[in-house]
């Protein structure tokens, strides 16, 4: 019996081993490329000067290499030179922590006696080998936090240098595991994408070149996924080598990839899936529906959430802040990908592997979760709750698709412009809608009284109607037309929280005095408002207005007195003021600003800045600012001690006359990134300026060639006193000098515009 538990739990950890460290049948095993940086940089931290027990997480997305590299490292002659023991073991989902510390022990000690009263034992067990030997141990796999929790004692900290990694799709996990070393693994380049491609294929012999070219199509296609360029090149290693059979391929590579071995990419990916909590699976599947390779903004996303119902309420919660959770943690399990930061380091675009997407996309369909029109229109899309109608879908296919559509839809979103009329949607709750018929909205939509979200851009000229009041659960309205403006009865939708006009604006009505029942005490988000009537009454009734895009185009200065009544939006956090056509100071002196206030753009400027920039430069949180246009009349800014506390991001565009700039004592000390275009007449940067600890970029564009070379200066004396800046610059010039060209280093970037 205890030769036959011996061979089991051998058999167990060879195969746990040998599965963990092959992603395909049909990848080599030792293939690794493009994370030799990594791979060295992990080895320094294995075999560095550290005493202490150090836990060192691999963290990214299915697919992305994280066991490969682990592997190689653990295989490493290095490693196994400087370790008295090496074990690896898998943990997965279903982790058992009593088998997991088997395995172990049994590639530590050759123990494989089943008799250990429980886990306590065994683990003592293996604290006593391990206990004054330098070791190794790979948890690959990692789910959750808990299964170390239940082990760490049994990994003695002998003050030796050992060693534990763990791979894992969790990027929180990794901060609960330790706040020091940790690995983010990357998508490929092109260059490393092809060098893996190459190998896959034809191993060592070179790459026929009338199949280059679309091979580097099909690489491109793969978007620097190892697991997917595996996969791939694997098959066509075995494939006939015709232009042909690999254009077919590269037509064909998402049902491919995900065909091929089983559909293994899929089953890689959707462990991820299967993961997920029940209140993320749906917010996981939305992701889907947008098209391939679509830069999502995040906003927009978070407020189709909230209209589709998919947030969970959370006591003193709002639902911003519960979707913003909810992103981050889809971010954090490597899921949805950050496209694009917004200047202050918020998600600004989210984008989704296509791997991912097919994955999202095939989910919800087993689950009718939305129905995506395709070329073809099913006879069941009566029955469907979310339809989505893609850009350049035909015009018949969307014409038969509406004859067969019923009232049961609950969510209706349309990016193409071919759709003139919808069915009876009573039960709709989010209409996104392209070039509509104003007419016909008219007649309609507004008497569809669940829509809680309703985004539509109109052909021609629009008047919205007053029975948009009917809409008592909407709390998202979006209106793009070419002029029109919205009736009194919109002061009267209490659940109102984003109302967004198109860029040059509508002019919103005055709410009617003595009303008591205008109170829009939900309403967050107001953009596009013309010559807003900022006054007494209109600041009570949006009294928790967080972002106000406001456009002023009338020269009568008895408008100038609404900007004073900015400062009593005290929850305001966001303003966008573009001022046109006044040429007077008066603007700039009525202007008062909350304190709450954390950005802040002000456009079509023709006023002197100083006096504004005192006011501005006052604000306690303001975190980014945008000057376009306006003068400094004294020709100079000086910016003293205490202003700016919080800035992180200043851009100054087309602010004329100013030729000098002083810094005086502890000002700017949290500002990261410097914008500067068209300002010609600055000859030079205070040197102050790359003393701030906190900066990491400057960008100079069309200004003078004396700023630029006073930045190199800059640049210069903080590479002696540090070594390498903190910060980087990049200047852009219309007619770049051979002495300016000449200067450029990697810190130091020059660019002709």
């Amino acid at each position: 019996m205890k030769t036959s538990a011996e061979a089991q739990l051998q058999r167990k950890v060879s195969s746990t081993h040998a599965g963990s460290l092959t992603s395909s049948s049909t990848v080599k095993e030792s293939m690794m490329v493009g994370f030799d940086d990594v791979q060295l940089q992990l080895l320094d931290w294995l075999t560095g000067g550290n005493r202490n027990r150090q836990i060192i997480p691999i963290t990214g997305m299915g697919g992305i290499g994280k066991t490969t590299l682990a592997r190689h490292i653990f295989e490493h002659a290095l490693v196994k030179q400087h370790f008295d023991i090496c074990a690896w073991t898998t943990i997965s989902q279903t982790y058992n922590v009593r088998e997991t510390l088997r395995e172990i022990l049994y590639q530590v000690s050759g123990d494989s006696r089943d008799d250990f009263s429980d886990e306590n034992e065994l683990g003592e067990k293996l604290h006593k080998c391990l206990w004054g030997r330098r070791y190794i141990i790979i948890l690959d796999d990692m789910w959750s936090v808990e299964v170390w929790y239940k082990m760490r004692f049994f990994f003695p900290d002998y003050n030796d240098g050992s060693r534990v990694i763990v791979t894992t799709r969790l990027s929180n996990l990794a901060t609960e595991l330790t706040n020091s070393n940790s690995i983010g693994m990357r998508f490929l380049d092109d260059v490393c994408s092809w060098s893996l491609f190459s190998k896959t294929v034809f191993g060592d012999e070179g790459f026929p070149l009338h199949l280059e070219e679309i091979g580097k199509k099909i690489v491109g296609k793969c978007k620097g996924l190892p697991l997917s360029i595996a996969v791939v090149g694997g098959l066509l290693a075995k494939s006939e080598l015709t232009p042909k059979y690999w254009e077919h391929i590269e037509e064909n590579i998402s049902s491919i990839v995900n065909s091929e071995n089983d559909e293994y990419c899929l089953r890689v990916l959707k462990l991820s899936y299967d993961h997920l909590p029940a209140y993320l699976k749906p917010c996981f599947l939305y992701m889907g529906m947008f098209e391939e390779d679509k830069a999502i903004r995040v906003p927009e996303l978070m407020r189709l959430w909230v209209s589709e119902g998919f947030l969970k309420p959370i006591i003193n919660k709002s639902s911003k802040t519960i979707a913003k959770e909810y992103l981050r943690e889809l971010v954090d399990r490597n899921l949805i990908l950050v496209h694009k930061l917004g200047a202050v380091g918020n998600i600004k675009y989210c984008k989704m592997h296509d791997l991912l997407r097919d994955l999202s996309f095939q989910e919800a369909e087993k689950q009718r979760f939305y129905y995506v029109l395709g070329q073809h229109c099913p006879r069941g899309i009566n029955s469907q709750h979310r339809i989505v109608i893609p850009r350049s879908t035909s015009a018949m296919t969307v014409r038969d698709a509406m004859e067969t559509m019923s009232s049961r839809a609950r969510s209706f979103i349309c990016d193409d412009d071919t759709v003139s009329q919808l069915p009876d949607f009573r039960f709709l709750r989010t209409l996104s809608t392209y070039k509509y018929s104003g007419e016909y909205l008219d007649e309609n939509v507004f008497q569809m009284v669940n829509l809680r979200y309703l985004s539509a851009r109109f052909r021609e000229r629009f008047q919205i109607p007053s029975s948009i009041s009917l809409l008592w659960n909407l709390h998202t309205l979006i209106v793009y037309c070419r002029v029109g403006e919205p009736p009194v009865e919109i002061w009267k939708m209490h659940q109102l929280k984003h109302v967004e006009f198109n860029d040059v604006g509508m002019y919103l009505p005055d709410p009617r005095s003595g009303h008591s029942d205008v109170m829009m005490e939900n309403l967050e988000t107001l953009k596009g408002v013309i010559d807003f009537n900022l006054n007494e009454e209109v600041v009570k009734r949006i009294p928790n207005i967080q972002k106000l895009r406001i456009i002023y185009m009338d020269k009568v200065m008895e408008r100038v007195k609404f900007l004073s009544y900015l400062q009593c939006l005290s929850k305001l956090e966001s303003l966008t003021c573009l001022i046109y056509n006044g040429s007077d100071d008066e603007y700039l002196q009525s202007i008062s600003f909350p304190h709450s206030l954390k950005k802040l753009y002000l456009g079509g400027l023709t006023f002197h800045l100083e006096e504004i920039l005192e006011k501005i430069g006052s604000l306690p949180l303001l975190e980014k600012l945008t000057l376009n246009c306006g003068q400094f009349g004294r020709r100079s800014w000086e910016i003293v001690e205490g202003q700016f506390p919080s800035l992180k991001y200043l851009r100054l565009w087309r602010c004329w006359n100013m030729e000098c700039w002083t810094l005086v004592g502890s000002c700017l000390p949290r500002l990261e990134q410097l914008h500067l275009s068209y300002m010609e007449l600055l000859e030079e940067f205070p040197s102050e300026i790359g003393e701030i600890p906190t900066l990491k970029s400057i960008q100079l564009e069309y200004c003078s060639e004396s700023a630029a070379v006073s930045l190199k200066k800059i640049v210069e004396e903080q590479e002696e006193l540090q070594g390498d800046p903190s910060f980087h610059v990049e200047v852009t010039l219309s007619n770049v000098s051979q002495e300016l060209q000449s200067l450029a280093t990697p810190n130091f970037r020059v660019v002709k515009g």
